[in-house]
């Protein structure tokens, strides 16, 4: 997958939903942004800094990213949110100290699942290892997260708690968020910004607030499908409908 001509800024406390048909880029560009696939032209800029030239230490301080959980890892829940310490790590430590246990336990407390941190993260459902994997990456203490379709597979009840996790994180840490979202709905509802890439010619489509990204026009001409597009009478933001012929 290459992608053509893509460029967007995200504001400080932003957030930035990435959409589109399946197999048009979305997870590439997510993964691009920090330099885990190597962009053949441009850059990725955190506070005019060049992601893909900073240490890979303190990148991993200022940058977490959220991908989907795996279900085979034999740990507990806390020895995984304790991964997010690592960038932590003085010299010749192998071992967490206070400070890295203090702020696993704060950020279980934070999503929620602090009474699982005893629990394997291989036998609890997909939504807490959705949590315990958020967590892990809070545990890094980033400016900039990045996620990957962090509500998939997940009920409307884990859907919703997450949602409301990263609304939080928004308003009371002024935390950055792009992630990669499905759910056009989700979308409009949650998205401070959301970016529209187009399968066909693997540019960007189009980029704004979601009331100027989600109308019935674009999603018909990258997702070649018929839709409504009305407010949520609740919000006011786009909901999606299909047209039922």
């Amino acid at each position: 997958m290459v992608l053509h001509h893509i460029n967007f800024q995200a504001q400080k406390g932003e957030v930035v939903t990435i959409i589109g048909p399946n197999g048009s880029g979305k997870t590439t560009l997510l993964k691009t942004i920090p330099g885990l696939i190597h962009a053949l032209e441009g850059y990725a800029l955190l506070d005019q800094e060049d992601l893909s030239q900073m240490p890979a230490k303190l990148k991993a301080k200022r940058v977490a990213m959220v991908m989907q959980p795996m279900e085979s890892i034999y740990m507990t829940v806390e020895e995984y949110v304790l991964l997010g310490r690592l960038p932590y790590f003085k010299t010749y430590q192998f071992i967490e100290d206070p400070s890295d246990i203090r702020a696993a336990d704060k950020y279980l407390e934070y999503t929620g699942i602090s009474h699982l941190k005893g629990e394997s993260l291989s036998r609890i459902s997909s939504g807490e290892r959705q949590l315990a994997t958020i967590a892990k990456a809070l545990a890094q203490e980033p400016e900039l997260l990045l996620m990957d379709e962090p509500t998939s597979h997940l009920d409307i009840s884990h859907q919703a708690q997450i949602l409301k996790l990263i609304t939080d994180l928004k308003q009371q840490h002024d935390l950055t968020v792009v992630m990669v979202q499905h759910d056009l709905n989700l979308a409009g509802e949650y998205s401070d910004q959301v970016i529209l890439l187009d399968k066909e010619t693997q540019t960007l489509y189009k980029s704004g607030s979601p009331k100027e990204v989600i109308t019935e026009a674009h999603i018909r001409a990258v997702y070649h499908t018929d839709v409504v597009v009305e407010s949520n009478p609740h919000s006011g933001r786009p909901g999606v409908f299909l047209r039922k012929s």
